[in-house]
């Protein structure tokens, strides 16, 4: 699931997910991504004909409207995880701002927690360990998310969870790169050359 019904006010009136970024939007890229890497993608928008939708035309994903977007993060994880088809058996956050995180490694947390016996959290980390994102919950953890308020996406879920939660050590930064103004992005570009 890609949470994509933030208003982004940090970027002062332009819009992170339609930077872009290898020739696309930046949402649409995260998106592709991720239905390389996952079995189904929904991504939260703040209404269905928001531009954002544009960049996703022709994508098989699942567009979850969240009128309640003004709430925070929360809205987005609770209304896109209650509109997920019945019998996943895990759901991944994957933030829409973050440019470095690959389909490799996404497939990483993917795999890690299929090779499990028991349903565990995955979240990417940093390649010295700091964590970040995605984050991968298993379906038991879909209650708790439901019922999520306020701007802190799913700290207490994971804090919850932390007896049963793998890190999994991505490549350089990319757990952590999240470009939120448009120095972060001026910044991101310089040094990745894109």
């Amino acid at each position: 699931m890609i949470p994509a019904a933030g208003f982004g006010t940090r970027m002062r009136g332009e819009d992170k997910l339609l930077h872009e970024v290898a020739g696309m939007p930046l949402l649409r890229r995260q998106a592709l991504h991720a239905l390389e890497a996952g079995d189904h993608v929904a991504v939260t928008l703040p209404a269905y004909d928001h531009p954002r939708a544009k960049a996703l035309n022709g994508l098989p994903v699942q567009i979850v409207e969240v009128p309640d977007a003004d709430a925070g993060m929360s809205s987005s994880l609770r209304r896109g995880v209650g509109r997920l088809p019945r019998g996943m058996a895990a759901v991944m956050i994957l933030p829409a701002d973050m440019p470095d995180i690959t389909e490799s490694d996404m497939a990483l947390l993917v795999s890690g927690f299929r090779a499990t016996p028991h349903p565990m959290l995955q979240q990417g980390t940093a390649a010295d360990g700091t964590p970040g994102h995605p984050v991968l919950f298993p379906a038991d953890c879909f209650p708790a998310l439901m019922t999520l308020t306020g701007d802190y996406g799913a700290r207490d879920v994971l804090r919850a969870n932390r007896h049963r939660l793998r890190l999994v050590a991505l490549p350089d930064r990319h757990a952590l790169t999240d470009l939120d103004t448009p120095e972060a992005w001026a910044a991101w570009r310089a040094d990745a050359s894109v």
